[in-house]
């Protein structure tokens, strides 16, 4: 038997591992604190960005940050609880930049209610955002993806909630969604394997943002968090953004249906 390993020209394909230049990437959610950032580190290495939320203007606003600075970036109003406002946002993409390379699924909402509080309201717009988005904002984009016959990329943004429960906070619905995330990346990736387009989550810890303003003004909650984490502190949106490049790059080819948890340790202890 002859050698079986592959003879490897590392000059050029080591080089192009993290290579994302002219890629597509479609950010829904991409104006808010951690989508920005994410935004920002892909438009950087030469991806063209698509970014959209509820809130035209600020969808609008970011697009243009990265324009004023070179870069190619378009900003998109939707609602994506309606699933035909999903279609027509990747649509409006591939219209304008003629494909849908990357997929970063930015949405997640939050209502806190606890258990004997819940609203059936609330829980389905909770399940809305941050589940159902989620199925067509992905069947949406590889639609484009399958007839392309190119290799695509998928990343949803999670949660530790995704795998631990919050003690004396009222987070079923919250919870409950992006675990559920966890098998929707599983069962999707398996059917888009066949098309070379990987689909896998990345699942931070509490983060610097807005969103979570009203945990780090409870000085008693904070001090909890941080003894529990074993990195003594939460993600710095920073954080999330190496992860998510390497989902969109070549680097992670080989890699599918995977929940990658950026959590300074907490969900390898107890």
């Amino acid at each position: 038997m002859g050698q079986i390993t592959p003879t490897i020209d590392f000059a050029n394909e080591l080089a192009d591992l993290n290579n994302v230049k002219g890629k597509v990437a479609y950010l829904p959610g991409g104006y808010g604190g951690i989508g920005e950032a994410i935004a920002w580190g892909l438009a950087l290495r030469g991806a063209r960005i698509a970014v959209s939320g509820r809130s035209r203007e600020k969808a609008a606003g970011l697009a243009s940050e990265l324009t004023t600075r070179g870069m190619a970036a378009m900003g998109i109003a939707v609602d994506v609880k309606s699933v035909p406002e999903i279609r027509d946002s990747v649509d409006a993409v591939v219209e304008k930049f003629g494909s849908v390379d990357i997929l970063v699924n930015c949405v997640g909402i939050q209502h806190e209610e606890a258990l004997l509080d819940v609203t059936e309201d609330a829980y389905d717009e909770v399940y809305q955002s941050n589940l159902k988005s989620a199925m067509f904002l992905a069947q949406a984009t590889a639609r484009h993806q399958v007839a392309a016959g190119k290799k695509g990329k998928q990343v949803h943004l999670l949660s530790v909630r995704a795998k631990l429960g919050l003690r004396h906070r009222g987070y079923s619905a919250y919870c409950s969604t992006k675990g559920g995330l966890v098998m929707l990346i599983k069962q999707h990736a398996m059917e888009l394997a066949p098309h070379g387009i990987t689909v896998n989550g990345v699942a931070p810890t509490f983060v610097y943002t807005e969103m979570i303003r009203h945990v780090m003004e409870n000085p008693a909650f904070k001090k909890q968090l941080f003894d529990r984490i074993p990195l003594g502190r939460i993600a710095d949106p920073k954080d999330v953004v190496g992860l998510v490049l390497f989902f969109c790059s070549p680097a992670s080819d080989f890699v599918t249906g995977q929940t990658l948890y950026v959590d300074g340790g907490i969900t390898a202890s107890q």
